[in-house]
Formats: structure tokens, sequence, C-alpha cells
């Protein structure tokens, strides 16, 4: 298709791939940030990469292996991952999660404690056993918005950062141009991937998407001596060990915070961090002598049901992806671009992340699901 005028808002890595997405194709896109690139949940996270219950994972199984050529820059992918249990409770959950993904072809194999303690030495007498992901894998969500930027750039794209989107120019219902604070820019389509700003932006354009904002919290320990395979989780808690040998893990429980135009007023780390690193120490007892040496506290979006929206609205594509935004990426912003240019996805179904499923939701739904009063 011919060349056209495409803003995407949002610099997460939604955002960043659909952008790069985009231009691959030739279109000349602007992408609009409040912040900086990767500056909220997309470049602080677990950095897994292994969602096999979404209509994406296939997808995302197959990019994520090529993406640092694809890209020309690191993302630092690793592939494979373990679950280890350290309760009964645990290892009840994670063998059934194996039967069900071999059921589905997706291998996962059965670990029996000694064999998760030879993968993972920093394991303790307390596991009890485990499961190993055949597929999926890890990346460093740092390295990886920044090659998404670069990429995009490359292909001739322009990245705005610091500037927050104020408004949008319509014509015949379609939006013509986004208005920001740095600048008007016009548009032939514009995609919305801003996180937990995502619903407040559509709402000025009539569109309706049910969004609560959570707090979710980080921690990042000294360097371990390094595993075998780094992608190890368990415990309540999701992350991976860096190239460096930091332990970067976080994990619920989220709590539903306050939420303005661009975010909470204050992001303070709470006693939350406490409960990760004691979670930490149990998952891994050869490190729990680390000390954790920064934390982060950052918020992420939630739809009622958990599960991700991608749709479209006359020429306005959008994108929430309740807290798996990061490992989907490659796949989601395949799949947002398709919808741009030719208004379907062309690589599987995604009927099931329409936003027409919550229709008649209602105003009350936070409270009804017993997420308000916060």
């Amino acid at each position: 298709m011919s060349a056209q005028k495409v803003v995407v808002v949002g610099a997460g890595a939604s955002g960043l791939s659909t952008a790069w997405w985009l231009a691959r194709s030739g279109v000349e896109v602007t992408v609009l940030d409040k912040g900086v690139v990767g500056w909220e949940a997309s470049g602080r996270n677990g950095g897994g990469c292994s969602h096999y219950q979404s209509p994406l994972f296939k997808e995302e199984q197959r990019l994520w292996p090529q993406m640092d050529e694809l890209l020309g820059y690191p993302t630092e992918f690793s592939p494979e991952r373990i679950v280890m249990a350290v309760t009964p409770r645990q290892l009840e959950q994670y063998t059934y999660i194996a039967q069900m993904n071999n059921r589905l072809g997706h291998r996962v194999d059965l670990l029996d404690a000694q064999q998760v303690r030879e993968a993972v030495p920093l394991a303790g007498d307390n596991c009890l056993g485990g499961i190993h992901y055949r597929f999926g894998g890890h990346a460093n969500p740092h390295r990886t918005v920044q090659a998404y930027a670069w990429a995009i750039q490359d292909l001739g794209g322009r990245i705005v950062q610091h500037s927050p989107v104020t408004g949008f120019r319509r014509e015949g219902g379609k939006v013509t141009a986004v208005e920001s604070t740095t600048a008007t820019y016009e548009c032939d389509a514009v995609a919305i991937a801003a996180g937990p700003q995502t619903g407040t932006l559509l709402a000025q354009l009539g569109i309706d998407l049910p969004l609560a904002a959570a707090r979710a919290e980080m921690i990042v320990t000294e360097p371990a001596p390094m595993m075998k395979l780094g992608g190890v989780d368990g415990n309540g808690l999701y992350g991976r060990q860096t190239l460096r040998g930091n332990l970067a893990y976080g994990g619920g429980p989220h709590e539903w915070v306050e939420f303005g135009d661009l975010g909470p007023e204050v992001k303070p780390s709470t006693p939350l961090t406490r409960n990760l690193a004691r979670r930490l120490a149990e998952l891994f007892p050869n490190a729990a002598h680390l000390n954790v040496i920064r934390s982060w506290a950052g918020v992420i979006e939630m739809t009622p049901d958990g599960r991700p929206v991608i749709d479209r609205k006359d020429n306005v594509t959008f994108c929430t992806m309740s807290g798996v935004g990061f490992g989907l990426s490659p796949a989601s912003g395949h799949a947002v671009s398709d919808l741009v240019l030719e208004g379907r996805c062309s690589f599987t179904d995604i009927d099931k992340l329409a936003l027409s499923r919550f229709d008649g939701i209602g105003e009350g739904w936070k409270t009804q699901k017993g997420w308000l009063p916060l």
C-alpha cells in the first residue's frame, strides 16, 4: 500500500512494536509519549515471553528468537524457563499447567526436586519439584524497548518524548490530527497503546474502555552466581537473572490506585518489597544473603477479565495488554499494525480480544468485582 501518516500514542513495548511494524510497511510513523521510551512498566518487568494462553502465542514464539536480527539491536532474549515449587499446592498447580500445555502440543517437562536443584543451583532443600517450559523464555526489557526505538528511527520513524497527548482533531468521525504539548501531528490513522492512559485517551473519542490502574513492584538484588537458565519463576514470583547475575523479580498482590491524566501523583515503594524479598529468599535459599539494591513501584492497567483488548473503531486502533504487554509485544505490534493498515489481523483470530465483550458492563463494574473501594 502507499505510505501514509500514522501517529502512535505510547512508547512502551506495545506502542513501539506497533510503530516498528508500521515503519517496516513503509508508513510515515510518529510515536508520542508523555515521558521517556519504556519508562513505565515496559522497561521494568520480569521479561517473560511465554504467554501460552494468548491467541498471540504462536506469533510471539515465532518472533522472539528472531528479534535481535530483525531489529538490528540486542534484546538479550534467552529461550526456555523453569518454574519451581516450594509448597505442595504450588507443585500441584505447576503439574496441572504442564499437563495442560502438553495436551496443547507445547512441551513442558516435569522435574523432580533433584532435577530442579541441578538446573537451578540457587534452589534449596525446600524445593519440591517443578516444570521446564521448552518454549518461551525471557528478554531484557530495557534493552528491548531501546532496540525497538532505534529500529524505528533506522526505518525513518520519529519518536517524540516528553509530549503528553492533550486532544484529537476529527473530521467526519475520523481522527485527522493528534494534539500534544509539543505540537499538533496530522495523521491518516492513530494507534493508541498508552498503558493505563489508554482508557482516558479513548474517552476523548467517545470510546469506553473499562480499565483499572494497579500498582506493581519489583526488586533487584546484588549479582548471584550465574544459573544455567536465567528464566526461573515460582512462589508467586515472576522474573529473571540478568547477564550480570542480578535477580530481578516481582509479583502481586497488586494494589488498586487512583489514577489521573498522567498517572498517580507519586509512585512510592510499599511494604510489598519486603514480601517480595522474603518470597525470593524462599525460592532461592542459596541467594538469601544477597542485598536488595533497588526497587521499582509503577502502574499497570487491567481490564475486567484481565485479558488484553486489541480493536479498531473508524481510523483509531487501540491496544491495552493488562500486564502482559512486554512479552507479547512482537506479536501485538504485528496485530495492531495489521488492524491499522488492513482492518484485520493477518496471522491469527483475535476476535476474543475485541472491546465488544464488555458491552453493557456499566460504570459500577469495579465495585461489583470488589476492586473498589481502594
